[in-house]
């Protein structure tokens, strides 16, 4: 997989609600991973954005949060999680701000595929993004992305609502009307 974005975002931290410099790589698949350093020996957590993510707030949307020292509101950035975990990210600057904003929600919807270098062609309104060793990746907006192994297996659900006119409903139905005919006929005879 290839990068769509890195670099360097401040993040406050859970527990102690302090800032803390990390280095951050989105990557063409949709994961967001961040680090101690740019080396990215240590992973501190990562969020697969078209899965995890619900909501992406930037500047005055993003609540119950103040932005470091000397930092404009406009740089703050929050990913808001499925599981309720909240990423609290503040910017360089505020166009660096909405640079990560528009990348990171693309990267909820968008998904990559990957093309040989000598194939030519790739599927139109595509980016093509360039891996270090070479390989072109397309960001296509309309096609699902099959994972590096091929399609991955998806569990189905299929729905069969059952339909009251079929031959077996009907007879069944005439069947049951006819047994309460004659139970009421009989009875009714006897008055």
């Amino acid at each position: 997989m290839a990068f769509v974005k890195s670099g360097w975002l401040l993040r406050q931290s859970t527990i102690l609600k302090r800032w803390k410099k990390n280095w951050f790589d989105l990557w063409s698949d949709g994961h967001l991973i961040y680090y101690d350093d740019p080396t990215r020996q240590s992973v501190e957590d990562k969020v697969h954005m078209p899965v995890d993510c619900i909501n992406i707030r930037t500047g005055h949307e993003c609540r119950d949060i103040q932005p470091p020292d000397g930092k404009p509101k406009d740089c703050m950035l929050q990913i808001v999680c499925r599981d309720g975990k909240t990423i609290s990210l503040c910017a360089e600057s505020t166009d660096d701000c909405l640079a990560w904003k528009f990348t990171l929600q693309d990267s909820r919807t968008n998904t990559a595929y990957g093309y040989g270098p000598y194939s030519g062609s790739y599927p139109p309104g595509t980016q093509v993004v360039y891996a270090a060793n070479g390989q072109a990746y397309a960001v296509p907006y309309q096609y699902p992305y099959a994972g590096l192994y091929g399609q991955q297996p998806t569990n189905q659900v299929i729905i069969r609502e059952r339909y009251r006119d079929s031959d077996s409903d009907l007879a069944l139905g005439m069947l049951a009307g006819a047994a309460t005919g004659m139970a009421l006929g009989s009875l009714f005879w006897v008055f």
